[in-house]
């Protein structure tokens, strides 16, 4: 793993800090229903206002196009991240130019200010010089907290580690040292499990799973295309007939590699998709032309509990059935039950990511004992997928030329 420098080797006080944090979060009738973001920010707010850092906010919100909008300014979550670190928020009503310089100038050592949307400019996005040195001439110091934007090269999650000294955030330390225990050099067995509905989403992340784990479970709806390929009866369930021969690849691939590639031996069918339609436990051999696949079956769950007796370390994205419909959320929940009890007894390393697999372990009751869940979607599926993030390499210590200013 590459070499980050954290709030460990920062001397903060007295100092401006930009941080990045992510605050594009749910709204329903203004006000945030989803505060996950803010609390995982909390600890590098708190840690560098209590030690006399001047704690100066940057994030987007949506995706305004061409300035300013009211349905995207920043200041309508300011009661929200007030409630979670509990400290007062300033707010400016722009993130660069005179009206953020004066917000920053009046700062006290301690106190918290709030940018505006950066996304309302332009060169945001862009990665715009004349816009990173206006952003850079707020701050002495720069903080990336923000793991879930770092699949963007933009000024706030790339541009501003080239020319100000920086560290990552306590929220993005976590996030590295654990995707690196996770796949970078993990503790083996190594087991994958990659649901959700389609192998076109989902074709690199699983080419570059089977070079590195030791058994990848598929399930979720592209299961079906995978067991297509092998010639079994999906009846009319969720299929992708243009992918056939990319699930007859990667089948091939497992098989080369070592990899144990497990599909599902058994599912739960139905011959309509609604809450509580009458349904049934099958072989996946003997599924009717007129039925639906939509979860995985007892004997497909038993054998991955089983399997997960034998692994060290273990890595999830996308449920394995239609995990909000009940009840076909059965082999979702009980899988993530199996790996949550596994963690618990200290005997697993557990971590999963993306949005619906956030919900899954959420309504399984156990997101609290994996022992890492992220909530950063295209960053998590992006590092899954061994892909270069722009926001994590800008803070690398090995690329770092003089930054102080």
């Amino acid at each position: 793993m590459a070499a980050f420098r954290t709030l460990d080797d920062a001397d903060v006080k007295g100092k401006r800090v930009l941080v990045r944090i992510d605050l594009n979060l749910p709204m329903a009738d203004g006000k945030v229903t989803d505060d996950t973001r803010v609390r995982a920010a909390e600890p590098t707010i708190k840690e560098i206002a209590d030690k006399g850092g001047r704690v100066i906010l940057l994030a987007h919100f949506g995706r305004p196009k061409g300035g300013p909008e009211a349905k995207y300014s920043l200041k309508q979550v300011v009661p929200a991240v007030v409630a979670v670190i509990g400290k007062p928020v300033a707010f400016a009503e722009d993130c660069v130019g005179q009206t953020a310089e004066k917000a920053v100038a009046v700062m006290k050592d301690g106190n918290v200010l709030l940018l505006e949307n950066t996304r309302f400019h332009a060169g945001e996005e862009k990665n715009d010089p004349a816009f990173i040195d206006a952003l850079a001439r707020l701050g002495d110091l720069y903080v990336n907290d923000a793991f879930s934007a770092a699949h963007r090269a933009h000024a706030t999650t790339y541009g501003l580690a080239k020319l100000l000294p920086f560290a990552a955030g306590r929220s993005m330390q976590a996030e590295l040292e654990h995707l690196a225990k996770a796949l970078t050099k993990p503790a083996r067995p190594l087991m994958a499990v990659v649901g959700g509905a389609k192998i076109s989403t989902k074709i690199a992340l699983l080419e570059n799973l089977l070079a590195k784990v030791d058994v990848l479970v598929i399930g979720g709806a592209m299961a079906n295309t995978f067991l297509a390929a092998r010639g079994k009866p999906i009846g009319k369930s969720l299929t992708e007939p243009d992918q056939m021969d990319t699930a007859k690849n990667i089948l091939a691939a497992a098989a080369a590699s070592g990899a144990a590639l497990v599909l599902p031996e058994d599912v739960v069918a139905a011959k309509e998709f609604k809450a509580n339609a009458a349904h049934r436990a099958v072989s996946v051999d003997h599924v009717a032309d007129d039925e639906m696949i939509l979860d995985a079956g007892p004997k497909t769950i038993e054998g991955v509990r089983r399997r997960l007796q034998n692994v060290a370390t273990l890595v999830w994205n996308g449920p394995v059935g239609a995990f909000e419909t009940p009840p076909f959320g059965a082999g979702t929940l009980a899988m993530a039950k199996a790996a949550a009890e596994r963690t618990k007894a200290g005997k697993l390393l557990s971590v999963a990511g993306g949005g619906d697999t956030v919900a899954a372990l959420a309504a399984a009751g156990v997101e609290d004992d994996f022992t890492y869940v992220s909530t950063a979607g295209g960053a998590f599926l992006e590092w899954l997928e061994g892909k270069n993030l722009p926001g994590v390499s800008a803070l690398n210590i090995a690329g770092e030329k003089g930054r102080e200013r």
